[in-house]
């Protein structure tokens, strides 16, 4: 299958994302990866995102497409995929959908994740992160540490990052709404979209997952 996973910040993209391509036996290729690989193996993709990431810049549209495109024709992505993170936008999207005719392949689904906003609100401000380099991740209601503001693990200080706190949340919500969600639509004009309900327990969402995608 050939799959794209859209949903907002906090929705659990990436640990849906690892169960489903699991599951299906198919590559999960998220943006951060196909950056974090083309820039490590120094290819001409990568040398390129650096260069714009490195002047404080976006990288070009152009530049992520190429990178998701090599990564596609891959021989694990032979038959199928799960993109996560990319398109980000409708001109990504149709640029996909123009590298993927180019290679006589179609996408069979766009799963989006549904969460109402105040509980992508609560799951990311209420996160606590360790300090120490183990990182570990802890959660006002739903990972409370044995003792506020120490971690579990390693007995470090918990804290909350700059990038989950509510205000910035609520911000990056409002860059989904105006550039990602857009894409369902999109989508949902070519019939692909399904859309399942992304609360609860993580492996009760991949159990829907799987049943609305086998449908």
């Amino acid at each position: 299958m050939r799959i794209v996973l859209v949903g907002p910040p906090g929705a659990g993209k990436g640990t849906q994302a690892a169960f489903l391509a699991q599951n299906l036996s198919i590559p999960h290729i998220s943006t951060g990866d196909l950056f974090r690989a083309n820039i490590s193996q120094g290819t001409d993709l990568g040398k390129q995102a650096k260069s714009f990431m490195d002047a404080g810049q976006l990288v070009p549209d152009e530049v992520t497409i190429g990178m998701a495109k090599d990564r596609m024709e891959q021989s694990d992505a032979v038959n199928g995929f799960l993109l996560d993170g990319f398109p980000r936008n409708v001109s990504q999207a149709e640029a996909l959908d123009v590298a993927l005719k180019a290679d006589d392949v179609k996408l069979d689904a766009v799963l989006d994740l549904e969460v109402p906003e105040d509980e992508v609100v609560k799951r990311i401000a209420g996160r606590r992160i360790c300090r120490n380099e183990s990182a570990h991740v802890f959660h006002v209601e739903y990972k409370q540490p044995k003792a506020e503001g120490v971690c579990d693990v390693c007995g470090g200080e918990l804290y909350q990052r700059d990038d989950d706190k509510e205000e910035t949340v609520r911000k990056r919500l409002e860059v989904y709404h105006t550039q990602t969600e857009p894409i369902i639509d999109y989508y949902r004009e070519q019939g692909l979209v399904v859309t399942i309900s992304a609360l609860g327990k993580v492996e009760d969402v991949t159990a829907r997952a799987m049943e609305a995608l086998g449908r």
